[in-house]
């Protein structure tokens, strides 16, 4: 990861009046996970996977019940059906995997990837309000003249974006539905920044990665980025750090002078 500091231009705050303008000082882009950062629909993907794995569970009496932590050991910010494969292998659980088209009602992996997104989709159909903090920050990326994009592990990125009133800010979105397509590996592998990068006709160098989960901060770091913003909902300042963070802000409305 490339945390070189670089002379701001002079329509950009100086780093000694703004401690975290040096992350993303020098950058030609921002690459922003979706849930958690600019959405608060992470919780309702919590939510959502919770009341599948409760749900599931009932059916299987002898192993332990569905724990919050779960979302944040074996789920959080993975592609949907990686996340269903994580959290029954913390259960020493196996099924059959299904096809990808598989009916939400069938006990299979792909049944129950399913089964969530069928819950998630109920509960943002009434709209989704983004965070105040992070429309800011994104107005001030994109008044710098930086090129921004989503990458999500999430196969509803655009309705959720549409939701959100965001769809029109980002021409590049880097999905769970493109990355299936184009046979890329989903987080914590750098691969779907790498490749929004490309899209962006820029070098990962030149791209800063926002997170909010451990696998996309493990993705960031792993990449040869500019720096990795981890924002704060839950996983930890210290995880997020200990994950390869270059720092931790509980809002990125906090980078703004």
């Amino acid at each position: 990861m490339n945390n070189s500091a670089h002379e701001a231009p002079a329509n950009e705050p100086s780093a000694a009046t703004d401690p975290g303008n040096t992350a993303w000082t020098g950058a030609s882009a921002i690459l922003f996970d979706l849930d958690g950062v600019l959405t608060p629909t992470a919780t309702v993907h919590e939510q959502a996977w919770k009341e599948l794995f409760e749900g599931f569970l009932a059916g299987h009496p002898e192993v332990q019940g569905y724990r919050e932590s779960d979302y944040f050991d074996h789920i959080d910010g993975k592609p949907r059906f990686d996340g269903v494969r994580d959290f029954l292998a913390s259960r020493s659980i196996e099924l059959p995997e299904g096809p990808l088209d598989d009916d939400p009602a069938n006990i299979t992996v792909q049944g129950l990837g399913n089964r969530k997104n069928r819950i998630f989709n109920d509960i943002v159909s009434t709209g989704v309000a983004p965070f105040e903090g992070s429309v800011r920050f994104l107005e001030a990326a994109l008044d710098r003249g930086l090129k921004v994009a989503v990458v999500s592990s999430s196969r509803n990125a655009p309705a959720v974006l549409a939701a959100a009133g965001l769809s029109h800010h980002f021409p590049v979105v880097v999905d769970g539905v493109v990355a299936a397509r184009e046979g890329i590996p989903g987080k914590p592998s750098p691969a779907t920044y790498a490749y929004a990068a490309r899209l962006l006709e820029l070098p990962s160098e030149e791209c800063v990665v926002v997170e909010d989960a451990v696998s996309g901060v493990q993705a960031g770091q792993a990449g040869q980025f500019h720096s990795v913003i981890g924002v704060d909902r839950g996983a930890g300042r210290e995880t997020l750090l200990e994950a390869g963070a270059t720092l931790v802000v509980n809002d990125l409305g906090e980078l703004l002078p």
